[in-house]
């Protein structure tokens, strides 16, 4: 049974599904961050912030 209990090449999997995710994560965030929507709430956020001054 030591077939079983060996777990080498674990972490390598690990790595790989976090830097997926991370990669996922990335990508969305910047599909979101790059939309019409939100750069108009930032401006409009900025704009008032300035103009309060």
């Amino acid at each position: 049974m030591e077939l079983l209990d060996d777990d080498s090449g674990m972490s390598t999997v690990e790595y790989a599904i976090g830097t997926l995710a991370a990669a996922a994560f990335a990508g969305l965030l910047y599909a979101l961050l790059t939309s019409d929507f939100i750069q108009n709430q930032v401006q409009g956020l900025i704009q008032r912030a300035l103009s309060s001054v």
